[in-house]
């Protein structure tokens, strides 16, 4: 069965079911959305928690979670690069559980402003009818069934959004989906995992967790380790498969003075380009803001882009191109220009115990490219149930073996034990 907010999760400032002196003890390493969500539904399920990282959000140094676009998406999400069909697999269940999760939260007027979570309508643009691509018309109908709201499929969603019809867009669906504002939703994050109880340390941890596990926990008095750490897994589980794509987001000013105002999130995604050079991603980020995106660049580590870079140059003017008004489009005076590195793995997402060493207690979620929004509550959801087994002494398993009780569930989720 899926997390479910209020029964398995609440967001008020204290545990759902509060630790007692002999609950067990999870040390997580990572900061981001991902470290969090997992702290999070870790502390309602009676753990204590102690969250270590080397930077925390804030507005001077921005973290991955924070420069993300956050605009949730049923994978393979609009960047590409999600082909592992295991990974796939599992990460459609956690893309939903996280959709209705952040879907309660949106519905909430007190709680969205607060986290900055909103529901939107987030409309998706092809170059050919889908029923051309094979690929496209089996997502289609996986979305619809999926249980997301407000579906509708037409082109008459291209004049209604005011897409230039010279651009080649000849057929669109909707959906209603949860748009993050990624600054509010992670110091809303840490202030609420830190209320539930979790203890904050600042510590860059070095070394392959697999060898320094037995002092780490010593150290943190921890049960089991919980490693959520993006890019620096390459280094602390030791996954040479791990590497960056870099992206970059336009961030203009969106209160309709200087073009009509964009109140729905408008994409043509890499696989339905089928071309990761022909991203459109164009997604309201707040009340005023517009982020223009997207490119991807594998294997970039430099974080040295500006408005100018060519690159970037070519992505405003094919944004500006498919709708018209962009050109006018000031940018953000105060922080124009967001860019990032996604943190990819070969075989795309892991949500999996150490397999390693037998008897390891850590258990990894990394990997997640840029759908860490996205999948957030899935994910977090199996790491307790990893959680839970490291503790019972259940030999890992890896995700290859689960894949199939995940198809064979459909979009319904398995009991956690409590």
């Amino acid at each position: 069965m899926p997390l479910t907010l209020w029964r398995d999760i609440s967001p008020v400032g204290q545990p759902l079911r509060w630790p007692s002196s002999k609950s067990p003890h999870v040390l997580i390493v990572g900061g981001g959305v991902t470290g969090l969500i997992s702290a999070w539904v870790l502390l309602d399920r009676g753990y204590h928690v102690t969250v270590v990282s080397s930077a925390w959000a804030s507005d001077e140094q921005r973290l991955t979670s924070q420069i993300a676009g956050a605009l949730w998406e049923f994978p393979p999400a609009v960047c590409g690069q999600h082909t592992d069909k295991i990974s796939l697999a599992h990460s459609k269940h956690w893309s939903m559980t996280a959709y209705h999760i952040w879907d309660g939260i949106a519905s909430i007027p007190t709680l969205s402003e607060a986290s900055g979570v909103r529901m939107m309508p987030s409309d998706f643009f092809f170059p050919d009818p889908v029923e051309s691509d094979k690929a496209q018309v089996n997502k289609m109908t996986e979305i619809m069934a999926s249980g997301v709201r407000g579906f509708y499929r037409g082109a008459d969603i291209i004049d209604e959004r005011g897409i230039d019809p010279s651009y080649g867009a000849v057929d669109a669906y909707e959906l209603l989906a949860p748009v993050i504002d990624t600054d509010k939703a992670m110091q809303w994050l840490m202030e609420l995992v830190e209320n539930k109880g979790a203890n904050f340390v600042t510590e860059t941890i070095h070394d392959d967790l697999v060898e320094i596990e037995d002092s780490l926990r010593a150290r943190f008095g921890a049960d089991v380790i919980v490693n959520c750490t993006g890019l620096q897994a390459q280094e602390l589980a030791g996954d040479e498969s791990v590497y960056p794509i870099r992206g970059g987001l336009i961030r203009v000013i969106n209160d309709g003075s200087d073009f009509p105002k964009v109140e729905a999130a408008l994409t043509i995604t890499a696989d339905a380009a089928h071309s990761a050079n022909e991203i459109i991603f164009l997604v309201p980020r707040n009340d005023n803001i517009l982020l223009i995106g997207g490119i991807t660049e594998p294997h970039e580590w430099n974080l040295d882009l500006t408005l100018e870079s060519p690159i970037i140059r070519r992505m405003r003017e094919r944004c500006e191109k498919f709708l018209p008004g962009l050109e006018n489009a000031r940018v953000d005076p105060d922080y124009p220009f967001a860019q990032g590195l996604r943190p990819f793995r070969g075989q795309n997402v892991r949500v999996e115990r150490e397999l390693r060493r037998t008897g390891s207690r850590i258990v990894h979620s990394y990997g997640h490219g840029g759908a860490g929004w996205s999948l957030s509550f899935g994910c977090a959801q199996d790491v307790a149930m990893l959680v839970d087994e490291a503790l019972d002494g259940i030999p890992a398993r890896p995700m290859s073996e689960t894949a199939f009780e995940r198809k064979a569930a459909g979009f319904q989720r398995p009991q956690v034990r409590h």
